[in-house]
């Protein structure tokens, strides 16, 4: 089953541009010409310049040496290097809870990544697999942030806490652990607040709920799940850092692939702040929302 299905994959585009040319590479190797082709289209996908240059050099070494002869030798050869991109380095995608009760997880991104849609389908999956589970509005900046999460914890089943617009967002994220300690809770999913990642006051503030949650429940946030838009390219890349760089993250969510006809953006944050991607979203309803799987991706993004 496909993870998604970019709007034009690698292969299409390496046809409309009649990169590859099989008899240069039955003869062992790839041209220059190809080579610079290649490397302009991985970047237009948003690969990044480091992924970019060592999945040149993989393709440029495999077929010095013979090992690819045909159009599926390379592709598979490219796969193959996307996939193991993916999975190098912190590329375990394993959303992991732990044994303790209740387990929190902390869900970080700007307004507008889908931060807030993305909540409502993780409530609903582990709603769908017996778990008793509290929503937090953590972002108390935006009413109808609050409002929205109202709707998708009821359409869901997970309990709601809401808070007052302006309030403080640590004091909501410590008030929920109370209320899910008490209740019983086996999950609480917090939401933050989004505005622009450059703010520094923003990632003050969540520096402050973190600190506040692992006061309240040594050991916690469990997750914290940065939420990134597919769409915006490179500017992905900016906006993880500067959230990894305040808040330690354990995994990434990639929403929006069903908008974009590039996802190297995908490999690329990986490479940024090596960890793994854990999610993907590819619709706005609550089963458009897959676990990872690095083979799956590398095959629809360069197959389709």
């Amino acid at each position: 089953m496909p993870l998604f299905r970019p709007k034009k994959s690698l292969w299409q585009r390496l046809k409309d541009v009649a990169l590859l040319d099989v008899g240069v590479l039955a003869r062992g190797g790839v041209d220059a010409g190809s080579i610079e082709q290649l490397e302009t289209l991985l970047l237009e996908a948003d690969f990044g310049v480091p992924v970019t240059s060592r999945l040149i050099a993989e393709v440029e070494r495999q077929a010095k040496r013979g090992a690819i002869r045909t159009e599926a030798e390379f592709l598979g050869a490219l796969r193959d290097g996307i996939a193991q991109a993916l999975t190098a380095g912190n590329g375990a995608p394993t959303f992991s809870l732990g044994e303790d009760k209740p387990a929190v997880v902390l869900v970080l991104g700007v307004n507008g990544a889908g931060k807030t849609t993305f909540i409502g389908k993780l409530a609903t999956r582990l709603r769908n697999e017996g778990k008793r589970v509290m929503v937090a509005a953590g972002d108390t900046f935006r009413a109808g942030a609050i409002d929205q999460l109202r709707v998708w914890a009821e359409r869901s089943g997970a309990v709601f806490v809401g808070a007052q617009a302006g309030g403080d967002p640590a004091a909501v994220a410590y008030s929920a652990i109370d209320s899910a300690v008490t209740r019983g809770m086996d999950v609480v999913i917090i939401d933050t607040a989004g505005r622009l990642h450059t703010s520094e006051g923003l990632m003050d503030e969540l520096r402050k709920v973190a600190r506040v949650i692992a006061k309240r429940l040594p050991g916690a946030p469990h997750e914290s799940l940065l939420v990134l838009d597919g769409t915006i390219g490179q500017n992905a890349v900016a906006q993880a850092r500067t959230f990894a760089a305040a808040v330690p993250v354990t995994g990434l969510v990639i929403t929006k692939l069903d908008g974009t006809a590039r996802g190297g953006v995908v490999v690329a944050v990986h490479e940024a702040i090596d960890v793994p991607v854990k999610f993907v979203g590819t619709g706005e309803t609550a089963a458009d929302l897959q676990p990872f799987d690095a083979a799956t991706f590398a095959r629809d993004l360069v197959e389709g």
